[in-house]
């Protein structure tokens, strides 16, 4: 058994089905370098401590990818659990593809052939949405290939198989006020990471998105779409909602009702964990209630 601070992990997201909570992230020790795979802890204590690793994907032979096994996401629809998962391949662009497995364990194994994101775009951080009944993929057009990275969304076919469409650009990362130019490379390089999609109690639908601001700082972001649909316009919050060096954030709701928000934190490897912080809503979005780590068992 472990604690949320003994587990080196990038990029959570936290599966809750009845009173079990599933950890999936960018597990590898060092995610810049070869790939291993995806591991999931599994807490049945109200997040107190975790059991585990548990191998949930490895790559088998003649895998398509060799690096970058990143930001895994793991969604439970009627016939499996199905991982949004990024990938660099052998040949071609980092993008993100999507495996599926039986159980919340796994293991996983590839559903789509390849990344599902435009074969020339770089990509990465894609995370499933559902409006009117069609799913969609939203994920990051990658700064280091655009300059001003951009969250886009992509139609999937009703099996997520595969694309539907043609990609659509929802906003760049130089829209929201607190973001800057990453130190030391070139003037305009704005990031945008780990983008997430969450309905209030409302209707108001927000995005959870990361990117540095002042001083080179990795920050929690949010947006909100003025109409209440994927498309838009969405309008950039001023200030990050979580600024101390940490993001790619998710929302999970616990046991108790309480709504959760799950970044790591801080963004320097081989530091990085899991920092839980509870947030309540407010008009047009979130606000931190107070509270880091608050659970503990019952």
């Amino acid at each position: 058994m472990a604690g949320l601070s003994e587990i080196q992990i990038r990029d959570p997201f936290i599966l809750r089905e009845g009173s079990t909570y599933y950890l999936y992230g960018s597990t590898d020790a060092n995610i810049w370098q070869g790939g291993v795979g995806f591991d999931v802890y599994v807490s049945r204590n109200g997040l107190a401590s975790f059991e585990g690793p548990f191998p949930a994907f490895r790559p088998a032979s003649g895998f398509w990818s060799e690096k970058n096994f990143w930001a895994p996401e793991v969604y439970r629809l009627d016939d499996g659990y199905y991982m949004f998962a990024t990938f660099l391949p052998k040949a071609g662009r980092r993008g993100t593809a999507i495996l599926k497995a039986s159980s919340p364990t796994g293991p996983f194994m590839p559903h789509s052939s390849g990344p599902i994101t435009p074969e020339a775009w770089e990509c990465l951080d894609g995370t499933l949405y559902r409006e009117e009944g069609i799913p969609y993929m939203v994920f990051c057009h990658e700064w280091r290939q655009v300059g001003d990275g951009r969250i886009c969304a992509l139609g999937l076919e009703p099996d997520l198989s595969m694309a539907a469409g043609e990609p659509f650009e929802l906003f760049k990362a130089s829209a929201a006020p607190w973001v800057r130019s990453l130190p030391g490379r070139a003037p305009g390089s704005y990031v945008t990471d780990g983008p997430f999609l969450y309905r209030t109690c409302r209707g108001d639908l927000l995005m959870l998105w990361s990117s540095f601001g002042e001083q080179g700082i990795y920050c929690q972001g949010m947006a909100v779409s003025r109409n209440g649909n994927l498309a838009g316009p969405w309008l950039q919050r001023e200030q990050p909602l979580y600024s101390a060096d940490g993001g790619h954030g998710m929302l999970f709701t616990a046991v108790d009702g309480s709504l959760y928000l799950a970044i790591h934190a801080p963004n320097a490897t081989p530091r990085e964990r899991v920092l839980l912080l509870r947030v309540e809503e407010e008009e047009g979005g979130l606000r931190l209630a107070g509270g880091v780590n608050p659970l503990s068992s019952g």
